[in-house]
């Protein structure tokens, strides 16, 4: 047979033994992970795309790089899958009310905690309708520190969402702008007088541009997409 398929008889024997044999460390350690993967892909209801799941490897020990991890993926099918929302305007900048500069000007970096904050208005689906959320974030930390819920979009809501911040005795050292787009809750008399004696500045997107508000509007993505 070797003579015919034109192969050493010592080449047969080599491919036979490997054959038979066990697999090596190697590959039993590529099973592992990609099994895990699956399984990290499968918790998260399919949502984590392979840069999470590399994360997530790492907290479970397994040293790899993203692009391995991102074969691997590849290989086994796996696609970060986020479904398109029904929008509810929650925006109205139609108003004579005034409207603050864009000071931020997307500089999102903050060396110190209550330099710069960011706020906005979503929305939630429920059973009993619309629940909007507004909430109010930290760009030195990226953290939620305040927030406030409702079934209506009045000014009330923003006012709630910036009081709990300012109730919880933050220490605010030098000067501190808080940003968010043209709503004519951010606009109103009442949110403007709560800025003002609390001494905080007040900054707001260019007109129709989610991008000055990018991180806000990022976090809420995540809340829509990821968590809800």
């Amino acid at each position: 047979m070797c003579q015919t398929l034109k192969v050493s008889t010592s080449g047969f024997y080599d491919w036979q033994k490997r054959k038979n044999a066990p697999p090596p460390p190697t590959a039993k350690a590529q099973q592992k992970r990609r099994d895990l993967i699956n399984e990290i892909f499968n918790k998260s209801r399919k949502i984590y795309g392979y840069r999470k799941i590399h994360v997530v490897l790492r907290k479970h020990g397994i040293t790899c790089s993203p692009n391995t991890v991102h074969a691997d993926c590849k290989r086994a099918g796996i696609q970060s899958v986020t479904k398109k929302r029904f929008r509810v305007r929650t925006t109205d900048s139609h108003h004579s009310l005034p409207v603050a500069k864009n000071v931020l000007n997307r500089n999102f970096k903050a060396q110190s905690p209550n330099e710069k904050w960011l706020t906005d208005i979503t929305y939630v689906a429920t059973l009993e309708g619309f629940l909007f959320v507004v909430a109010i974030i930290d760009l030195f930390s990226r953290k939620v520190i305040g927030y406030a819920m409702a079934d209506h979009l009045r000014t009330e809501l923003v006012v709630e969402a910036l009081r709990m911040p300012l109730a919880r005795g933050r220490k605010i050292i030098g000067e501190i702008w808080l940003h968010s787009d043209r709503g004519v809750q951010f606009s109103s008399t009442m949110f403007r007088e709560v800025l003002s004696v609390a001494k905080i500045g007040q900054s707001m997107s260019r007109k129709g541009d989610c991008w000055d508000n990018a991180p806000c509007e990022s976090w809420f993505g995540k809340l829509q997409c990821a968590l809800l």
